[in-house]
């Protein structure tokens, strides 16, 4: 799964959601295929790496795959049964917040059909709404 190799301070505040959309991350950048989102979630580390699991097994070792979220965010988890006080909980895994409009995945080199196909699985195994964009060639 993927987390950070080093942070500053092991635990962070959860924020607030300021934006409506992304500021960045909103057009295609590498590839010619995109995901790109519709909704406001928390993406975790585990979905991330099923999404890329379903993409490669689609793309057969043809094709190349950008992930363009990482999640750095770590997630608190206290006991059930644990009285109040005594600080934070300890941290249970890692996060994404993305926001809308925000590009997820980007590929290239295979052709619009099988992109197509295996952006429409991936989609089914993250918690946000997701559109299919493609560059346009101008």
């Amino acid at each position: 799964m993927l987390q950070p190799g080093k942070t500053k301070y092991r635990v962070s505040q959860k924020g607030k959601s300021r934006a409506k959309k992304a500021k960045r991350g909103k057009t295609l950048v590498y590839g010619k295929y995109g995901l790109q989102a519709l909704s406001e979630r928390w993406v975790k580390s585990n979905q991330i790496e099923a999404a890329r699991k379903v993409l490669l097994r689609h793309f057969k070792g043809k094709g190349k795959i950008w992930i363009r979220i990482f999640p750095q965010k770590p997630i608190t988890f206290k006991g059930t049964e644990v009285p109040m006080g005594g600080g934070k909980g300890d941290v249970v895994g890692y996060v994404f917040p993305v926001k809308p409009e925000r590009i997820i995945f980007e590929v290239d080199g295979i052709d619009r059909e099988t992109a197509y196909r295996a952006f429409k699985e991936v989609s089914s195994k993250l918690p946000l709404k997701t559109k299919i964009i493609e560059k346009n060639e101008s």
